[in-house]
């Protein structure tokens, strides 16, 4: 017999997300859903208002991905002008992404996805000397790696248990089956949690370098960036590039080696597709190497689609294949029931509830997230799909890196179609960042030597726009996966704005036809739960996804109460403080 099980909020994400499984006898999952409990609709905010000033409000969509927001807002002005930007622009721009890529990565494996592997109790059991050993099994030269490390690491957790304050550490799961480490990998795998706190910082100070400030850099404007002063100063060039080397070097020794490790203890579940889903893939592309127009030139993760798991096929991309289809959301569209393409979309909140017993209308509409469609197929993006697109089309960097992280683990191409390999995945694609954006930067401060300080491309806005009807996209891959940002610009003001982020992309409902978002497909993969008090399982797949549900929502009273109604008028562009 079937019972439903709900798990609300999904935590150690950025948003609220609710996930509903249907089990069988064996509780194997036989139906998912997920669902957005909250509204955003900042694209009813830019209605309006001067395109050029769309990039700081539309990075207030997240707090976490600011700055790749902000960078595809304003490639979308960008692109409806047609604005290319110098060579320097480009650097910092894809300097300020890598670091997002590399500061996500990281904290989205230890601090947000590991409890899901690691059995943090377990680790009190461990012999340190042993796991000094142990560790040697996946790296050369294992980060911080001594049996007095890791005793130190055991005292810590110790008093957190006598004390009774375990802080991200209570409330979980452990003992729970389905943690299959030994306790000296444990151990090992919690001192490197531990180590990220400090590690991701180094990461953050590489966005605020450039970016001005973090989150919610500044240094980004149509027709390039400002940061003339920063790109001139060879400390911080020299400043950016230490901090690079040591996030690489954590990246190296703690980060890779801990995925090795997890690929190799659980490749059971990567060989037998475990959270595989969709089986589908989407890529924008994205990290420009050249400066030819937007979307004319080659890009670090080549753009297409991968069908059906099929690595022998690449079909290129088409954004105007791209809607959005609201059959099962809480949203209306006006004059039609056919999804829209974000050109056309419309945002028209229309919340139905729950049903009597407090549980989604899952025949109706039952999530704040639209449902996009790509040419009549639902897709997976984010880093697997950026691996999977890039190994297909024979990209020689990528799969490169993918064969050297398949050969440590003793895993085949297939186990990337799996929960695991999506966690993989984003861990090889870091490796790979913290490896060109030495380049990228090496690039930069030589143009600097050079004399060659040309940031901004200019342009006469008023000519551009008077009178005019313009449309322009930013399509981008942001770590969590393709991002893209449209907007419509008539007479210079924003006349429709539409955002489709990666979240939006896997954690979208059911579409028109039935058929099941990312989330849920990859939820209905092969999934057991050892224990359904213990969900650790659904949390393990919804969680490789890094779910970033603030993309998709913004703020309610939990009663449902309207709690106000403002009205802000765009005086020209500008803002008047007074």
């Amino acid at each position: 017999m079937s019972k439903r099980i709900v798990v609300d909020p999904i935590t150690r994400i950025e948003g609220h997300l609710r996930i509903e499984v249907v089990v069988d006898e064996n509780n194997r999952i036989i139906d998912a859903y997920s669902s957005s409990t909250m509204w955003r609709g900042i694209e009813l905010i830019l209605k309006g208002r001067d395109a050029r000033d769309c990039g700081l409000l539309a990075m207030r969509i997240c707090g976490v991905c600011t700055g790749t927001h902000y960078q595809r807002s304003i490639e979308a002005v960008e692109h409806a002008l047609g604005i290319t930007i110098p060579t320097n622009a480009r650097l910092v721009r894809n300097l300020i992404q890598g670091s997002l890529y590399l500061h996500d990565h990281v904290v989205h494996f230890y601090h947000l996805h590991a409890l899901d592997w690691v059995d943090i109790v377990s680790a009190l059991k461990a012999d340190p000397y042993k796991a000094a050993k142990e560790a040697e099994n996946y790296s050369e030269n294992p980060w911080l790696n001594s049996p007095n490390h890791y005793k130190a690491v055991q005292q810590r957790l110790k008093k957190f248990v006598e004390a009774g304050r375990l802080g991200p550490f209570a409330n979980a799961y452990w003992g729970n089956k389905s943690y299959k480490f030994t306790p000296e990998q444990n151990l090992i795998a919690t001192a490197h949690y531990l180590e990220a706190l400090e590690a991701q910082r180094w990461m953050a100070q590489m966005m605020a370098i450039y970016g001005g400030k973090n989150p919610h850099p500044q240094s980004i404007v149509v027709g390039g960036v400002t940061c003339v002063q920063d790109i001139k100063n060879p400390a911080r060039a020299a400043l950016f590039k230490e901090l690079l080397l040591k996030s690489r070097d954590f990246i190296l020794r703690a980060y890779i080696p801990d995925i090795i490790m997890a690929g190799q203890v659980y490749k059971d579940e990567a060989l037998n597709g475990v959270g595989a889903g969709l089986g589908n893939y989407l890529a924008y592309g994205g990290f420009r190497l050249d400066d030819n127009p937007m979307y004319k030139g080659k890009t670090l993760f080549p753009s297409g689609v991968v069908l059906n798991k099929d690595l022998s096929k690449v079909i290129p991309l088409n954004q105007e294949k791209i809607v959005e289809d609201v059959t099962h959301s809480w949203y209306r569209y006006e004059g039609t029931d056919k999804p829209l393409h974000p050109f056309d979309g419309q945002t028209n909140p229309e919340y139905t509830g729950f049903d009597k017993d407090g549980l989604l209308k899952v025949q109706e509409k039952y999530s704040w997230i639209k449902a996009p469609i790509y040419d009549d197929n639902r897709v997976e993006v984010g880093p697997l799909a950026r691996m999977i697109v890039g190994y297909a089309s024979g990209d020689e960097r990528i799969k490169s890196y993918i064969d050297k992280a398949l050969k440590l683990a003793g895993l085949p191409i297939t186990a990337l179609f799996s929960t695991v390999g999506r966690t993989a995945a984003r861990a090889i694609e870091t490796w790979m960042m913290s490896d060109i954006m030495i380049e990228w930067t090496d690039q930069l401060a030589s143009n600097a030597a050079k004399g060659n300080l040309d940031t901004w491309t200019k342009f006469d806005y008023d000519k551009l726009t008077k009178g005019k009807e313009l449309k322009g996209y930013g399509l981008e891959e942001a770590p969590r996966g393709a991002l893209g940002h449209w907007v419509r610009i008539v007479d210079g003001k924003v006349a429709n704005y539409q955002a489709v982020v990666p979240s939006t992309w896997n954690a979208g409902p059911r579409d028109y036809k039935g058929r099941m978002g990312a989330y849920e497909s990859a939820l209905v993969s092969n999934t057991v739960l050892s224990n359904p008090e213990q969900p650790l399982e659904i949390l393990r797949t919804v969680h490789s996804f890094d779910p970033c549900i603030a993309c998709a929502v913004h703020v309610i009273d939990t009663k449902g109460r309207e709690l106000g109604e403002y009205r802000v008028e765009p005086v020209g562009g500008m803002c008047y403080v007074g």
